[in-house]
């Protein structure tokens, strides 16, 4: 059911940090809150200090993972050919990882956040700030309290604040 998506990005991991306690001192639960950032180990450790999910649970959609391992098949096979190195690459961990990125270029986070309906030049600005070092905050939500947490969201320092419907 679409719903709102209040998005806020934080400059740090401390300012989001602060800002997750604000949200959750106004009731948002565990499952409402997701944090991107710019690794999935850094997503992972942010979220159990925020008692929210990584956004890497968000971003990486079945589509994303497919077209990841297609890719790192395709680029395996094509590694094969190369003298000398074909064999290392086509086995190790290089494959895996090309194809994983490639997955997540295809399904990244300015893809699901114009799915959510942020404008085009917005996610892809948030999707870059992200890459930098910033740290978005996702709290899903009902109409009733979204220009609450907003408010919320930007006393605790975001230096960005859309809220988006999910319809996911």
């Amino acid at each position: 059911m679409p719903h709102p998506l209040v998005l806020a990005l934080f400059p740090s991991p401390a300012a989001a940090a602060a800002a997750a306690r604000s949200a959750h001192a106004l009731g948002v639960t565990r499952e409402q809150l997701s944090v991107v950032a710019r690794s999935h180990d850094e997503e992972g450790a942010l979220a159990a200090q925020m008692d929210a999910t990584p956004g890497a649970d968000i971003e990486d959609s079945r589509v994303a993972g497919r077209l990841g391992e297609l890719s790192g098949h395709v680029l395996a096979a094509i590694a094969i050919v190369m003298p000398g190195i074909g064999p290392i690459v086509t086995a190790g961990p290089l494959a895996a990882g090309l194809g994983e990125a490639a997955g997540h270029a295809a399904g990244g986070v300015a893809s699901i956040l114009r799915d959510a309906g942020v404008p085009p030049p917005d996610s892809e600005a948030l999707e870059r700030e992200v890459e930098n070092g910033a740290v978005l905050l996702g709290i899903h939500c009902t109409p009733a309290t979204a220009d609450q947490l907003r408010s919320t969201l930007a006393e605790s320092g975001a230096s960005r604040v859309i809220v988006a419907t999910w319809r996911t």
